[in-house]
């Protein structure tokens, strides 16, 4: 059952547009009427959220009573997922966005049919509840140590520029390009800094037009786990070095 705050502000949306129940219902993509919507029979549908932020560019978390902004800002500081998709259900799923597809994926982040052919999946577990997710794997080295190349890290959707945090990593997606990195705002800066673990790479500023998505990483999948511990690493490098200094000695 959704809660009476949502199916009275999506009664009043309906309202306020001048909207029968049967019009609404047409527009939406809903059988007959939304009559049972807003009597709480029917469950409020992942495709009615998206339809209701698409035409009428209703912000998801105002509905469900998150968030006070109910319009989605057009100026491009919100940066909220331009596709939630949903399994048979109607329940948001995962979709996993591989290193080949994240180049097409800036293009493609509107157009609903592109994420038909991405795998998506369900994780039944209290930490992806109650939020909208993606994962993508990680091209490169420029978040090493944290994040090795092929990884794949699982990344909550962010509503807004300003709810981002200097000590979490995010997947950032731009106008042509997406990546893993922190997020710096300066103080009295308009410019954003995307910043990189691996110090080899320097950081730099974007302006926040540039953005389409922000996603903060949460979890990671990776693949090449084995028994050495850093410590073992450590005393390898060590023994190494004390083998070197040997033969230096030696030599003299």
């Amino acid at each position: 059952m959704e809660n009476e705050l949502t199916l009275k502000r999506f009664t009043d949306i309906r309202r306020e547009l001048g909207y029968t129940q049967t019009e609404f219902a047409e527009l939406l993509g809903v059988k007959n009427t939304t009559a049972d919507i807003e009597r709480g029979r029917t469950k409020l549908s992942g495709k009615v959220v998206s339809e209701l932020l698409k035409q009428f560019k209703i912000n998801p978390m105002w509905l469900f009573g998150e968030s006070d902004q109910k319009h989605l800002d057009t100026s491009r500081t919100s940066v909220i997922p331009k596709v939630v998709t949903v399994d048979n259900s109607d329940n948001d799923n995962m979709v996993l966005v591989n290193a080949k597809a994240a180049a097409g994926y800036p293009q493609n982040i509107s157009d609903t049919s592109w994420y038909r052919q991405l795998p998506a999946f369900d994780l039944p577990i209290p930490e992806f509840r109650n939020a909208t997710y993606r994962g993508f794997q990680v091209e490169g080295d420029s978040m090493l140590p944290n994040l090795r190349p092929n990884d794949w890290v699982l990344a909550r959707a962010v509503e807004h520029i300003d709810q981002v945090s200097p000590n979490k990593m995010y997947v950032v997606v731009l106008q042509d390009s997406v990546m893993v990195k922190k997020i710096e705002r300066r103080p009295n800066s308009n410019n954003i800094t995307l910043i990189s673990l691996n110090e080899n790479y320097p950081p730099y500023d974007i302006k926040p037009f540039q953005i389409q998505e922000i996603w903060e990483v949460s979890s990671k999948l990776t693949f090449n786990i084995d028994a050495t511990t850093e410590t073992g690493l450590l005393r390898q490098l060590q023994q190494s070095m004390e083998e070197l200094k040997r033969q230096m000695g030696q030599m003299k």
